[in-house]
Protein backbone atom coordinates (compact mmCIF):
# COMPACT_ATOMS: atom_id res chain seq x y z
CA UNK A 1 0.00 0.00 0.00
CA UNK A 2 1.44 3.53 -1.15
CA UNK A 3 1.79 6.78 1.32
CA UNK A 4 -1.22 8.95 0.39
CA UNK A 5 -0.20 11.17 3.01
CA UNK A 6 -1.41 14.82 1.86
CA UNK A 7 -4.35 13.36 -0.06
CA UNK A 8 -5.82 11.89 2.77
CA UNK A 9 -5.54 14.82 4.79
CA UNK A 10 -7.09 17.21 2.25
CA UNK A 11 -9.89 14.54 2.10
CA UNK A 12 -10.71 14.59 5.60
CA UNK A 13 -9.61 18.12 6.94
CA UNK A 14 -13.35 19.45 6.23
CA UNK A 15 -14.73 17.59 9.04
CA UNK A 16 -12.11 18.30 11.53
CA UNK A 17 -13.43 19.65 15.34
CA UNK A 18 -11.83 21.15 17.85
CA UNK A 19 -9.91 19.59 20.62
CA UNK A 20 -9.49 21.25 24.22
CA UNK A 21 -6.22 23.12 24.06
CA UNK A 22 -3.22 22.84 26.73
CA UNK A 23 -1.56 25.78 25.97
CA UNK A 24 -4.52 27.95 26.04
CA UNK A 25 -7.43 28.56 23.69
CA UNK A 26 -5.38 29.53 21.30
CA UNK A 27 -2.64 26.87 20.92
CA UNK A 28 -2.38 23.56 21.66
CA UNK A 29 0.74 21.79 22.80
CA UNK A 30 1.10 18.30 22.80
CA UNK A 31 5.29 17.64 23.25
CA UNK A 32 4.93 13.91 24.01
CA UNK A 33 8.51 12.62 25.07
CA UNK A 34 10.12 15.70 25.12
CA UNK A 35 10.24 18.56 27.31
CA UNK A 36 11.11 22.45 25.94
CA UNK A 37 14.80 22.05 27.61
CA UNK A 38 15.00 18.60 25.89
CA UNK A 39 14.15 20.20 22.75
CA UNK A 40 16.73 23.18 23.43
CA UNK A 41 19.08 20.95 23.55
CA UNK A 42 18.49 19.13 20.40
CA UNK A 43 18.73 22.69 18.38
CA UNK A 44 22.01 23.54 20.46
CA UNK A 45 23.32 19.69 19.62
CA UNK A 46 22.12 20.05 16.18
CA UNK A 47 24.47 23.56 15.60
CA UNK A 48 27.37 21.07 16.09
CA UNK A 49 26.77 18.87 12.83
CA UNK A 50 27.54 20.76 10.07
CA UNK A 51 25.56 22.66 7.76
CA UNK A 52 21.91 23.58 7.43
CA UNK A 53 21.26 19.65 5.58
CA UNK A 54 23.04 18.26 8.14
CA UNK A 55 21.60 19.92 11.04
CA UNK A 56 18.23 18.87 9.21
CA UNK A 57 19.47 15.28 9.23
CA UNK A 58 20.41 15.09 12.77
CA UNK A 59 17.23 16.47 14.05
CA UNK A 60 14.96 14.23 11.85
CA UNK A 61 17.12 11.49 13.19
CA UNK A 62 15.36 11.94 16.60
CA UNK A 63 12.19 11.80 15.58
CA UNK A 64 12.44 7.98 13.81
CA UNK A 65 9.63 5.64 15.39
CA UNK A 66 7.54 8.49 16.09
CA UNK A 67 3.88 7.09 15.44
CA UNK A 68 1.99 8.41 11.92
CA UNK A 69 -1.06 10.18 13.37
CA UNK A 70 -3.15 12.02 10.66
CA UNK A 71 -5.18 15.01 11.13
CA UNK A 72 -3.61 16.61 14.04
CA UNK A 73 -4.11 20.34 13.27
CA UNK A 74 -7.27 21.94 14.00
CA UNK A 75 -8.98 24.49 11.83
CA UNK A 76 -11.15 24.69 8.29
CA UNK A 77 -13.18 27.07 6.62
CA UNK A 78 -15.58 26.69 9.62
CA UNK A 79 -13.93 26.19 12.53
CA UNK A 80 -11.47 28.62 13.58
CA UNK A 81 -7.64 27.44 13.07
CA UNK A 82 -5.82 26.51 16.40
CA UNK A 83 -1.97 26.87 16.11
CA UNK A 84 -0.67 23.07 17.14
CA UNK A 85 2.44 21.60 18.39
CA UNK A 86 2.36 18.16 19.08
CA UNK A 87 4.71 16.13 18.66
CA UNK A 88 2.90 12.72 20.15
CA UNK A 89 2.18 11.94 16.60
CA UNK A 90 2.70 13.42 13.30
CA UNK A 91 1.58 13.05 9.21
CA UNK A 92 4.11 13.86 6.29
CA UNK A 93 3.48 17.30 6.78
CA UNK A 94 3.60 18.48 10.24
CA UNK A 95 6.87 16.37 10.59
CA UNK A 96 8.21 18.58 7.66
CA UNK A 97 7.38 21.37 9.40
CA UNK A 98 8.58 20.55 12.80
CA UNK A 99 12.10 19.27 11.79
CA UNK A 100 12.24 22.48 9.38
CA UNK A 101 11.16 24.77 12.41
CA UNK A 102 13.29 23.17 14.88
CA UNK A 103 16.32 23.24 12.22
CA UNK A 104 16.12 26.89 12.00
CA UNK A 105 15.21 27.93 15.55
CA UNK A 106 17.51 27.98 18.82
CA UNK A 107 15.11 27.87 21.58
CA UNK A 108 11.45 26.95 22.28
CA UNK A 109 10.03 29.99 21.73
CA UNK A 110 12.06 30.73 18.77
CA UNK A 111 10.88 27.29 17.46
CA UNK A 112 7.38 27.99 18.07
CA UNK A 113 8.01 31.50 16.03
CA UNK A 114 9.74 29.97 12.91
CA UNK A 115 7.11 27.42 12.58
CA UNK A 116 4.25 30.04 12.60
CA UNK A 117 6.50 31.47 9.76
CA UNK A 118 6.83 27.79 7.79
CA UNK A 119 3.11 26.45 8.14
CA UNK A 120 1.13 29.98 7.11
CA UNK A 121 1.81 32.41 5.08
CA UNK A 122 2.90 36.01 6.90
CA UNK A 123 2.99 33.42 9.80
CA UNK A 124 -0.29 34.75 10.27
CA UNK A 125 -2.44 31.50 11.90
CA UNK A 126 -5.47 31.28 10.16
CA UNK A 127 -6.59 27.98 8.28
CA UNK A 128 -6.82 30.26 4.44
CA UNK A 129 -3.03 31.14 5.33
CA UNK A 130 -1.98 27.55 6.07
CA UNK A 131 0.22 26.20 3.52
CA UNK A 132 -2.23 23.33 2.61
CA UNK A 133 0.37 22.31 -0.58
CA UNK A 134 3.67 21.14 -1.00
CA UNK A 135 4.61 24.19 -3.41
CA UNK A 136 2.50 26.64 -1.06
CA UNK A 137 6.10 26.36 0.63
CA UNK A 138 8.52 27.66 -1.79
CA UNK A 139 6.21 30.31 -2.84
CA UNK A 140 5.05 31.54 0.96
CA UNK A 141 8.62 30.44 2.21
CA UNK A 142 11.10 31.68 -0.39
CA UNK A 143 14.02 32.85 1.69
CA UNK A 144 13.86 29.16 3.61
CA UNK A 145 13.04 27.07 0.91
CA UNK A 146 13.88 26.68 -3.03
CA UNK A 147 12.52 24.41 -5.27
CA UNK A 148 16.01 22.20 -6.63
CA UNK A 149 13.97 19.88 -8.91
CA UNK A 150 15.60 20.81 -12.15
CA UNK A 151 18.67 21.70 -10.91
CA UNK A 152 18.69 17.70 -9.69
CA UNK A 153 16.98 16.16 -12.49
CA UNK A 154 18.47 17.96 -15.28
CA UNK A 155 17.17 17.94 -18.75
CA UNK A 156 15.14 14.73 -17.51
CA UNK A 157 13.30 17.01 -15.42
CA UNK A 158 9.08 17.03 -16.65
CA UNK A 159 6.78 20.01 -16.31
CA UNK A 160 2.91 19.89 -15.33
CA UNK A 161 0.43 22.53 -14.96
CA UNK A 162 -2.16 22.01 -11.94
CA UNK A 163 -5.14 23.87 -10.52
CA UNK A 164 -4.62 23.12 -7.06
CA UNK A 165 -7.50 21.98 -4.66
CA UNK A 166 -9.92 22.01 -8.18
CA UNK A 167 -11.33 18.45 -8.11
CA UNK A 168 -11.47 16.48 -12.08
CA UNK A 169 -15.54 17.17 -11.26
CA UNK A 170 -15.41 20.55 -10.41
CA UNK A 171 -15.31 20.66 -6.88
CA UNK A 172 -12.87 21.68 -4.19
CA UNK A 173 -11.22 19.82 -1.63
CA UNK A 174 -10.93 22.31 0.47
CA UNK A 175 -13.59 24.76 0.64
CA UNK A 176 -12.81 28.35 1.44
CA UNK A 177 -9.13 27.84 -0.16
CA UNK A 178 -9.11 29.56 -3.51
CA UNK A 179 -8.04 27.24 -6.71
CA UNK A 180 -3.90 27.95 -7.32
CA UNK A 181 -3.02 27.48 -10.61
CA UNK A 182 0.68 26.34 -10.72
CA UNK A 183 3.41 24.39 -12.90
CA UNK A 184 5.06 21.63 -10.66
CA UNK A 185 8.43 20.13 -11.79
CA UNK A 186 9.29 16.73 -11.47
CA UNK A 187 11.29 13.82 -11.77
CA UNK A 188 10.24 11.05 -13.21
CA UNK A 189 10.66 8.13 -11.34
CA UNK A 190 12.25 6.28 -14.42
CA UNK A 191 14.66 8.34 -14.27
CA UNK A 192 16.04 8.20 -11.04
CA UNK A 193 19.21 6.52 -10.84
CA UNK A 194 22.64 6.82 -8.99
CA UNK A 195 23.51 9.58 -11.25
CA UNK A 196 20.59 11.56 -10.51
CA UNK A 197 20.50 11.00 -6.62
CA UNK A 198 24.28 11.56 -6.67
CA UNK A 199 22.55 15.52 -6.83
CA UNK A 200 20.92 15.25 -3.88
CA UNK A 201 21.86 16.41 -0.56
CA UNK A 202 20.64 15.29 3.42
CA UNK A 203 18.32 17.73 4.35
CA UNK A 204 16.60 18.04 0.80
CA UNK A 205 12.70 18.20 1.06
CA UNK A 206 10.97 15.62 -0.86
CA UNK A 207 7.88 15.47 -2.57
CA UNK A 208 5.82 12.52 -4.77
CA UNK A 209 4.45 14.12 -7.71
CA UNK A 210 0.83 12.87 -8.06
CA UNK A 211 -0.85 12.82 -11.30
CA UNK A 212 -4.39 13.26 -9.38
CA UNK A 213 -6.46 16.74 -10.38
CA UNK A 214 -5.96 19.27 -7.89
CA UNK A 215 -3.10 18.17 -6.27
CA UNK A 216 0.88 18.56 -6.54
CA UNK A 217 2.53 15.96 -4.44
CA UNK A 218 0.48 12.85 -2.10
CA UNK A 219 3.34 12.57 0.33
CA UNK A 220 6.64 14.55 1.68
CA UNK A 221 9.37 13.18 3.21
CA UNK A 222 13.19 14.53 3.64
CA UNK A 223 16.46 13.25 2.14
CA UNK A 224 19.33 11.53 3.86
CA UNK A 225 22.00 10.57 2.25
CA UNK A 226 24.50 7.52 3.85
CA UNK A 227 27.57 7.00 1.75
CA UNK A 228 26.19 6.84 -1.93
CA UNK A 229 22.44 5.77 -1.24
CA UNK A 230 20.07 7.78 -0.61
CA UNK A 231 17.11 7.79 1.91
CA UNK A 232 13.57 9.18 1.69
CA UNK A 233 13.15 9.77 6.07
CA UNK A 234 9.51 10.45 6.18
CA UNK A 235 6.23 9.59 8.45
CA UNK A 236 4.64 6.54 7.00
CA UNK A 237 1.04 6.01 6.63
CA UNK A 238 1.70 2.11 5.41
CA UNK A 239 -0.11 -0.40 7.77
CA UNK A 240 3.55 -1.98 7.88
CA UNK A 241 4.78 1.33 9.12
CA UNK A 242 2.75 3.83 10.68
CA UNK A 243 5.79 5.69 12.32
CA UNK A 244 9.00 7.78 10.71
CA UNK A 245 10.86 5.41 9.13
CA UNK A 246 13.84 5.18 6.51
CA UNK A 247 13.80 3.74 3.00
CA UNK A 248 15.70 3.50 0.29
CA UNK A 249 14.67 6.03 -2.26
CA UNK A 250 15.40 4.10 -5.37
CA UNK A 251 13.05 1.51 -4.57
CA UNK A 252 10.37 3.59 -2.52
CA UNK A 253 9.90 5.19 -5.64
CA UNK A 254 9.12 2.60 -8.17
CA UNK A 255 5.52 2.77 -9.31
CA UNK A 256 5.34 6.28 -7.82
CA UNK A 257 4.60 8.71 -11.01
CA UNK A 258 8.13 11.58 -10.26
CA UNK A 259 10.06 13.35 -7.77
CA UNK A 260 9.72 17.18 -6.22
CA UNK A 261 13.01 17.98 -4.40
CA UNK A 262 12.63 21.33 -2.72
CA UNK A 263 16.13 22.64 -0.79
CA UNK A 264 16.90 24.53 2.38
CA UNK A 265 18.33 27.87 1.39
CA UNK A 266 21.26 27.39 3.47
CA UNK A 267 22.51 24.64 0.96
CA UNK A 268 22.25 26.96 -1.65
CA UNK A 269 20.54 26.70 -5.01
CA UNK A 270 23.06 23.77 -6.53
Amino acid sequence: MRDFCLLTLLLVLPFFQASGAAGGEDEIIKLGKWTEPGLETLMTESASAGGIGERIGFISAEFLGTPYVADTLTGNAGTPEVFTIDLEGMDCFTYVDYVEALSLSGSFPDFEENLRKIRYKDGVVAFQNRNHFFSDWTINNSGKVKDVTRVVGGGKTRSASKSLNLKKDGAVYLPGIPVKNRTIYYIPSSEIDGEMTSNLRTGDYAGIFTEIDGLDVSHTGIIVKKGNTAYLRHASSRKSNLKVVDENLTEYMQNKPGLVVYRPVGQGAN
